[in-house]
């Protein structure tokens, strides 16, 4: 009975050592958003980004600040040479403590603390912007890698499905209804299948690799990594307007022109406000026992100053912040003319590749099979020559791949047009 145990113990290791690498390969595959949420949290890139905008952000404490008050303190009088041969240094000393503050006038710290959120509004969407940018190289890799998959699958499926032909072939050679060089054509072609295999495992690798690099995850083995998704065509289109809707409403590059617009706005009047004259007021107590009051040794006084903007008025940075406001509303018209381009372009590329494909699911992938089917059975029976066999298994695979090919650049399309519009609208994985 002891025997028995150990058996079942050692079996039931080597089975799971077996079964551990595709365990882990299971436990491991991520959909889009989970590829998604790990490369928002990892990618170094936008963590550099994000501190960025957090400068700017403490930016704004400092624009929000009141001058330092000025401390001065005065001591004059001091006794340097004897007089009549009494040595008195001290006794005529002054000394004069002196407050003076500068008071800005005319709302220059509002607008300043203004100007300063309004840079950092900019920033986050400049932020936004950039990881738009990177999403769509994220999205773009994961589509092609599960292209790779797919594409090995369909090598896989060929193989199996051609050993089964060199099988019968085989059988037919022994039985005498097939030349021995017919058969071995047939086994050399198996070559093709099995480089195809080989080429399609070295392509899913390097996608995975490539992945992997843009969640910042060099530890993870890639026999461990994988993705899953579907693969196929997603939701319909929506009319055109609305992705120009969406993408006016949504795109932070566009947004960010916007805010440099109220911005420049806000830096104009914060120049006017510069060009004001702003008031220094001044405290000060002196004590003075040589002075000829003898009541009024201990004295305070106070003061004023007030430049005299005769010449400097700001005049220079008032001209360039309103020259600045037309250039930030010429750069906001070009980013929404950028914006539509974007939008057409990504458009068109989604409807072409529709156009595509959907013949290819209404007729050519049926085709395809019936047509392999069908002479591959003629074969067997002598109804059809073994250079038409090997025709039909050759555009069966042309067919299949070219399916294949046309679903990876349309979902590489349907990220351009998340890319385009500013938010997923085509998220089917």
């Amino acid at each position: 009975m002891r025997r028995f145990i150990s058996f079942l113990t050692v079996q039931s290791a080597a089975a799971f050592c077996v079964m551990a690498p595709a365990l882990l390969a299971a436990q491991n595959a991520l959909t889009w958003d989970q590829v998604k949420a790990k490369f928002e949290a990892a990618n170094p890139v936008l963590k550099a980004d994000a501190a960025n905008v957090e400068e700017m952000k403490a930016e704004e404490i400092t624009a929000y600040l009141r001058p330092n008050p000025q401390f001065t303190l005065s001591v004059d009088g001091t006794q340097i040479a004897p007089k009549n041969g009494i040595w008195t240094p001290f006794k005529g000393t002054t000394e004069q403590p002196n407050f003076s503050y500068l008071h800005e006038r005319e709302r220059k710290r509002e607008l300043r603390l203004e100007s300063a959120k309004q840079g950092t509004q900019i920033s986050q969407s400049q932020h936004v912007d950039l990881e738009r940018n990177l999403i769509f190289g994220l999205r773009s890799a994961f589509v092609q890698t599960l292209q790779a998959k797919a594409v090995l699958t369909l090598a896989k499926a060929d193989l199996e499905y051609y050993d089964k032909i060199i099988e019968i072939s085989r059988q037919r050679f022994k039985a005498g209804d097939l030349a021995k060089i017919d058969l071995a054509r047939i086994e050399l072609q198996r070559v093709q299948y099995e480089s195809e295999i080989e080429v399609a495992i070295v392509n899913l690798r390097q996608q995975k690799i490539q992945l992997l690099l843009l969640l910042d995850d060099d530890r993870m083995p890639v026999d461990q990594f994988d993705v899953t998704g579907i693969f196929d065509l997603g939701p319909a289109l929506q009319p055109l307007d609305d992705y120009h809707q969406i993408a006016l409403d949504n795109r932070p590059d566009l947004r960010a022109a916007i805010q440099t617009i109220e911005q420049s706005q806000t830096n104009h009047k914060l120049a006017v406000s510069n060009g004001s004259t702003d008031p220094t007021f001044g405290a000060w107590y002196t004590n003075n026992a040589s002075t000829n009051n003898p009541n009024g040794s201990q004295t305070l006084g106070l003061s004023v100053s007030i430049p005299l903007r005769i010449f400097d008025r700001n005049q220079g940075e008032k001209k360039r912040t309103l020259i600045d406001i037309d250039k930030s509303q010429h750069a906001e018209d070009a980013a929404k003319a950028q914006v539509f381009s974007d939008v057409d372009n990504a458009y068109e590329l989604v409807r072409s590749n529709i156009a595509l494909i959907k013949p290819y699911k209404a007729q050519y992938l049926d085709q395809s099979i019936y047509v392999r089917d069908t002479v591959t059975f003629a074969y067997q029976h002598g109804g059809a020559s073994l250079m038409d066999f090997l025709n039909a298994q050759s555009d069966y695979r042309v067919v299949q791949l070219a399916y294949l090919q046309l679903i990876g650049a349309y979902m590489t399309a349907e990220g351009q047009m998340n890319l385009a519009v500013g938010q997923e609208v085509f998220n089917d994985n």
